[in-house]
């Protein structure tokens, strides 16, 4: 009897550390990109950009865009598959830090400032800034701004380009996390404008008619988005190969006409 008993307990044992290995294992897809066994990365985004990354209510709640259409062809190409994170763009980088996160796509200009705590990939897609305000505001150029309320998204590029301008130029610069946010202050009058990437601020324009806006004229080109990683991550290196291979061969071009249409 006793024989039997200690069978049946070493079964149970054996079953109980089966079942440990397999919850350890289906706990490897968020957070850690330096694990080669793992098959989910965790992409962390800011899904107020369109369209680079967004939510279309008309049809659902996923995350959509071309950052998401990347991320999910390059991790398609090594092996994984993707889980976006949806979260204010100033927690993009502290999610990095603290493992929250694999990468981040959001369309994320790579400064001098950011390489301190991440790395990042090769540039894939440039852009410019755009001011943007309600049409008959009478603000036509930078000089315009004086005297008046220009919003920024919260640590944001364009948050340190507004500190810039406002060296010469005589503002108040207001921030907020959100996109929408700052065009909803625009047109509840608190904001007389806002700066906004020109690609996205072009998604507002096309709902909105009462919007208008120009571009920031650069002195030199504007250093574009890149996809930023945990600093010393083996990713980096292994999405740039990738990424180097879908320029070469029109995959990104597809891409860049599928969402911006504008090539």
């Amino acid at each position: 009897m006793k024989k039997v008993i200690m069978i049946a307990l070493s079964i149970l044992l054996v079953g109980l550390l089966a079942a440990c290995g397999t919850s350890e294992e289906a706990s490897t897809g968020s957070g850690s990109g330096e694990n080669s066994d793992k098959k989910v990365l965790t992409m962390g985004t800011s899904a107020d950009y369109p369209p680079f990354e967004y939510v279309d209510s008309a049809k659902g709640e996923e995350i959509i865009g071309f950052d998401v259409d990347l991320a999910k062809a390059i991790a398609e190409k090594l092996g994984y598959k993707i889980q976006v994170k949806d979260m204010d763009f100033n927690g993009l980088i502290p999610a990095l830090e603290t493992s929250q996160v694999d990468f981040v796509l959001a369309g994320m200009t790579p400064t001098e400032e950011r390489k301190q705590n991440v790395d990042f990939s090769d540039v894939y897609y440039t852009a410019s800034h755009m001011i943007v305000s309600k049409k008959g505001s009478g603000i036509e150029s930078l000089e315009d701004l004086n005297g008046k309320t220009l919003g920024v998204q919260l640590a944001s590029i364009q948050a340190d380009k507004a500190e810039e301008i406002g060296e010469t130029v005589d503002m108040t610069v207001e921030n907020r996390n959100r996109i929408p946010e700052l065009i909803q202050e625009i047109m509840a009058g608190r904001f007389d404008a806002a700066m906004i990437e020109d690609t996205v601020a072009k998604g507002y324009f096309e709902k909105n008619e009462d919007l208008g806006g120009f571009t920031i004229e650069e002195a030199e080109a504007e250093a574009g988005s890149a996809i930023a990683f945990p600093k010393d991550s083996e990713l980096t290196e292994k999405f740039n190969a990738e990424l180097a291979k879908m320029k070469e061969n029109g995959e990104l071009e597809e891409l860049i006409v599928k969402w911006f249409d504008n090539k």
